[in-house]
């Protein structure tokens, strides 16, 4: 993603303000969206019985306890990563793959909430400070600020709902699937990871394909109660 930006610069397709307002929107959601998504699965957890996760130190909201160095490089750079995981104890749930099925599902959901806010945002400007926003430099900032923190949210939120291992998506499949599949799946599971990053760097997996198609829903929803 920065690559992409600064041959943009390079190119004269972009402008150094262009770039920064969208590293602006990166760390934003490495300090904030991403700490949400983990926060998310910690506190859902939480309520769903593994009380033993306030003491891990992980039902909070401080990025300094979520905050992996090369998942927020990622972000960066090609525009999705991840924070460090959050340790749960699924022997505190009544039945543990369910409960870990609705933990995992809590962060893309905080994701498609953030993004969904932003949206909102970005329609409610438009809608009512409409001259600023179209004929203002500042407003073509904004918007292109508000764009990309959409489009990264969502971008988030899918890969996230990939149903291979360690991906929050494999434990949501996992509540359908029997337990000695289960077990077979996390064994493989190092074997796994490498096969995600193998089939992004290929481009194997459709992730922006749909993401657009997700970020243009979202928009659209953002834009009902402002009759866009």
């Amino acid at each position: 993603m920065l690559s992409y930006l600064i041959s943009g610069i390079q190119g004269g397709n972009l402008d150094f303000m262009t770039v920064l307002v969208d590293v602006l929107a990166s760390l934003v959601i490495i300090f904030l969206i991403l700490p949400l998504h983990e926060w998310a699965h910690a506190f859902v957890a939480y309520k769903l019985g593994d009380k033993d996760i306030k003491s891990r130190g992980r039902l909070t909201l401080n990025p300094i306890e979520h905050i992996d160095p090369i998942g927020a490089l990622m972000i960066i750079f090609f525009g999705f990563g991840w924070a460090k995981p959050v340790p749960i104890d699924d022997r505190n749930f009544k039945n543990p793959k369910v409960g870990m099925g609705i933990t995992a599902l809590a962060g893309p959901v905080s994701n498609f909430l953030a993004a969904l806010v932003g949206g909102l945002i970005y329609c409610a400007l438009y809608k009512f400070f409409p001259e600023f926003m179209y004929f203002n430099k500042v407003g073509e900032y904004i918007s292109i600020f508000f764009s990309f923190y959409v489009v990264i949210n969502v971008t988030l939120a899918v890969f996230n709902l990939v149903p291979i291992p360690p991906l929050d998506g494999s434990k949501i499949l996992f509540m359908f699937l029997p337990d000695k599949w289960v077990y077979t799946i996390y064994k493989y599971e190092r074997f796994f990871f490498i096969a995600i990053i193998v089939l992004l760097w290929t481009g194997a997996l459709p992730i922006s394909f749909i993401s657009n198609h997700v970020t243009n829903f979202v928009m659209w929803l953002a834009g009902l109660p402002f009759g866009f």
